[in-house]
């Protein structure tokens, strides 16, 4: 049964949320019977103006009303595809089983898809928690769940869905880095996974009231904004070349540190302090640098 509530500003409702009429409709299936019944009373309906036409009676009307009220009431539904009816203004079923269905008569029904459709959105240009502009968009995979909701409660459920669907990404866009560079944490371009399943809780729940169920949402663009996208860019590259150097320092260490560590167990030379400092001074430039090393050959001692 739909009803429609009403509150007012001098209710309980504060000054965010529905505060005029609320249509409150779910759905349910319609009254139908076979359409082959109805080709049925049809044809007797023909035959009845068939016969009051030669007898010339008065009675013509009738099975000419009949046999109108009986053909404007047949409805087919492919699969895939539902038929909202409404009878002098007033939701009364849904036709959701695919079929040649015969409804109440005088009846106006709007076909409604429950197809699982996709859509992008635009890509927006949104700040993200560091206040970084970003380009983002993202695809969402949506199915009508509620044919009466949809129907009823929005003007348009397609818009609806869309604009909900945006609203949803900036503020989720706004709310992770585009890159956690200080640590463990989600970010937009790390944690996509995360973020689309948040995204897809948010947009679901926004899009409810119109019948809708959301399938999946996906992060299909995400970027800098192209006014600071070489400046990220060398940040990156600086970034990737400390974390590399790093890692070659820290190699490089170990190396030494097991050279030492096999040259004094095998005996095959004493080092005093200086002479180590020496050796390890000159691994580390021959394992740090960028140039292979040039060889020089030492002939004298080491205090010459």
């Amino acid at each position: 049964m739909s009803t429609i509530e009403a509150s007012g500003p001098s209710g309980n409702v504060g000054p965010v949320g529905h505060q005029g009429a609320r249509v409150e409709i779910t759905q349910r299936p319609a009254i139908a019977v076979t359409g082959w019944l109805g080709v049925v009373v049809a044809a007797a309906a023909a035959e009845g103006i068939y016969l009051a036409s030669n007898h010339k009676t008065g009675l013509l009307w009738l099975p000419i009303l009949i046999f109108a009220l009986v053909v404007t009431s047949l409805v087919i539904v492919p699969p895939g595809q539902t038929s909202v009816v409404q009878f002098f203004g007033r939701y009364v079923g849904t036709v959701g089983r695919p079929g040649f269905w015969w409804v109440l008569p005088l009846t106006v029904r709007r076909r409604v898809s429950i197809r699982v459709r996709n859509f992008e959105t635009n890509h927006l240009k949104v700040n993200d928690a560091d206040g970084n502009p970003v380009e983002i968009a993202a695809i969402v995979v949506w199915q009508v769940s509620d044919t009466a909701k949809s129907t009823y409660a929005v003007d348009s459920y397609l818009d609806f869905v869309s604009v909900q669907a945006e609203s949803a990404l900036r503020h989720v866009a706004t709310t992770h880095p585009y890159d956690n560079n200080d640590g463990p944490g989600t970010s937009l371009r790390g944690s996509t996974d995360i973020v689309a399943g948040e995204l897809a809780h948010e947009v679901a729940e926004r899009v409810i009231l119109a019948g809708v169920e959301i399938v999946e949402v996906r992060i299909s663009h995400l970027a800098y904004a192209q006014e600071i996208a070489q400046a990220m860019l060398r940040r990156q590259q600086a970034n990737a070349v400390v974390a590399a150097r790093s890692r070659i320092v820290e190699g490089a260490v170990g190396m030494v540190e097991l050279a030492l560590t096999r040259l004094a167990e095998n005996g095959v030379v004493e080092l005093d302090e200086e002479r180590k400092a020496s050796m390890v001074s000159n691994l580390m430039v021959v394992l740090c640098g960028d140039q292979p090393p040039s060889p020089v050959v030492n002939v004298g001692s080491l205090y010459s």
